[in-house]
């Protein structure tokens, strides 16, 4: 059975709670590939009638909004300690220099850090749990929490559908020219988008290894 074949038959609720149940968990703190199962199942939606890119968007926006209140509470609950088990349990994502680049977004920007960490990879991990390891008031968070899901998750979803419906189209006209564009440009992107997460990457490591600069305050995350 070809691939195509094989999704014309997955059921759309499938694909739905698929959707949902991993950037829920990637919210609460699981370090999984939360965008770009959003990004395959918006651009599969835009290619297949039985998959309704408004309730793909809604169960996506769900999954972030819960997943990321699971993980305030955790994170308020465990504290410190908390992070110290999630660096042992994934030490790529929660290293000591991860942690202490997303505090430091956290003392700057508040509840900003929660609603921008949304389109961070890194920070979406991080938002909920260390929103809560640093006492946020929770208003606050659920403010910046679900304006950040609907703007991510609905945005997102609708961006993706409406390139894969024009690009579809556009396919179609042009055959194995567009095709070879499309390849190219995708190369591109991932090369550029690589090359912009290892400099960060660098930058976080060279910040990390210098002068170690005083301990922020928890309290002025509520201020």
């Amino acid at each position: 059975m070809h691939v195509q074949e094989w999704l014309e038959q997955v059921p759309a609720v499938s694909i739905y709670a698929l959707v949902g149940i991993v950037i829920g968990l990637e919210s609460l703190g699981i370090p999984l590939p939360g965008e770009i199962v959003l990004v395959s199942a918006a651009l599969l939606s835009s290619q297949h009638g039985d998959i309704d890119p408004v309730i793909l968007g809604a169960c996506a926006t769900a999954g972030a909004i819960i997943g990321d209140s699971i993980g305030y509470a955790i994170g308020r609950k465990g504290g410190r300690p908390l992070l110290a088990w999630l660096e042992r349990k994934f030490p790529k994502h929660f290293s000591a220099a991860n942690v202490a680049s997303c505090e430091r977004s956290f003392q700057k920007w508040g509840m900003w850090a929660v609603f921008f960490g949304r389109f961070v990879a890194l920070l979406r991990i991080f938002a909920g749990p260390l929103a809560g390891v640093l006492r946020m008031p929770y208003w606050k968070f659920l403010i910046a929490n679900v304006l950040g899901g609907i703007v991510w998750a609905g945005g997102t979803t609708a961006v993706i559908y409406y390139i894969g419906v024009v690009a579809e189209d556009w396919l179609k006209r042009f055959s194995y020219l567009g095709l070879a564009i499309a390849v190219l440009i995708g190369a591109g992107s991932m090369l550029y988008v690589k090359r912009r997460a290892k400099k960060a990457a660098a930058e976080a490591e060279a910040a990390a290894a210098g002068p170690v600069a005083a301990e922020p305050q928890p309290v002025g995350v509520g201020d």
